[in-house]
């Protein structure tokens, strides 16, 4: 039952992070200055990254349920705020306020967060459950050539 309830709060928690980092993009996507970059040739057409993201964030808060169970600290609240707060910035960086450089910058700090999580807590019940943040740090690492390439090549 704790891990139902678990993950029930982080499926609010990141899905709504997901809803507020898409309040703070606007329009952006539709907009003149996204229509207009340069963008890498791998780009997924829209519809990928709602179905990435819905994936990623059930994984993700899975995982986060055995890690809870596991070891509920602040330390791991810290890390889990920390992560939550870049997922929903990048938005704001790169889509409102148009910064692709701040954009790539918290990319990569949350590309070391969420493999800090892959690679710190791996015993026990842990040491499988950690193969569910993959999805996120694949996307992660397509997001950051994404950013990059938009970055070097506008």
């Amino acid at each position: 039952m704790k891990k139902i309830y678990y993950i029930i709060i982080f499926l609010i928690l990141n899905f709504g992070g997901l809803a507020l980092g898409n309040l703070f993009m606007g329009d952006a996507v539709t907009g003149d200055w996204y229509s207009n970059l340069n963008k890498a040739p791998w780009t997924p057409p829209g519809w990928v990254f709602g179905f990435a993201w819905t994936l990623i964030m059930i994984c993700y808060s899975w995982y986060l349920a055995e890690l809870f169970i596991e070891r509920n600290t602040l330390t791991l609240w810290l890390v889990f705020i920390f992560s939550w707060g870049l997922n929903v910035c990048w938005n704001w960086f790169f889509f409102n306020q148009e910064m692709v450089t701040a954009g790539l910058v918290v990319l990569i700090v949350l590309i070391m967060t969420i493999f800090y999580l892959f690679i710190t807590f791996r015993h026990d019940r842990l040491k499988m459950a950690k193969y569910l943040l993959l999805p996120y740090l694949i996307w992660l690492c397509i997001a950051n050539s994404l950013n990059g390439y938009i970055l070097f090549n506008n």
